[in-house]
């Protein structure tokens, strides 16, 4: 496992309790890498051990990252909930990329990432 460079308050929007989805697996690895994570689903109540929040509004901030895996008509309505949020950045997973969220969110000052929260953690990017 890499060294941590400082743990993150990060929000998992698309959180799932199925282990077999991308969503489980990053919220499961980010918690193993001692991130503080914050599963967004208004599907769920609780998703390994941890509450599930039905809006990100409803979250407990500050957040530093919001990790992506919404697809672009999922992720639309919640864009002004997003920005309000104020994350340092949104990790936009494979298949979640959403050019009118990375806009608002550049506008806002907020970092935009294409890319694979996996991936980025086992490879020290995160």
């Amino acid at each position: 496992m890499e060294k941590l460079r400082s743990p993150e308050t990060v929000a998992v929007l698309g959180a799932s309790p199925k282990p077999d989805r991308y969503a489980y697996q990053a919220l499961k690895l980010l918690h193993e890498y001692g991130h503080r994570t914050l599963p967004v689903n208004p599907a769920f109540e609780e998703i390994l051990g941890e509450k599930c929040y039905p809006k990100i509004s409803e979250a407990p901030g500050p957040i530093d990252t919001v990790t992506l895996y919404l697809g672009e008509a999922r992720s639309n309505p919640l864009i002004g909930e997003i920005i309000e949020a104020k994350p340092r950045r949104i990790i936009m997973n494979p298949g979640a990329e959403n050019s009118a969220l990375a806009a608002k969110a550049e506008e806002a000052g907020i970092e935009v990432v294409e890319g694979c929260t996996l991936v980025m953690l086992r490879t020290g990017q995160f």
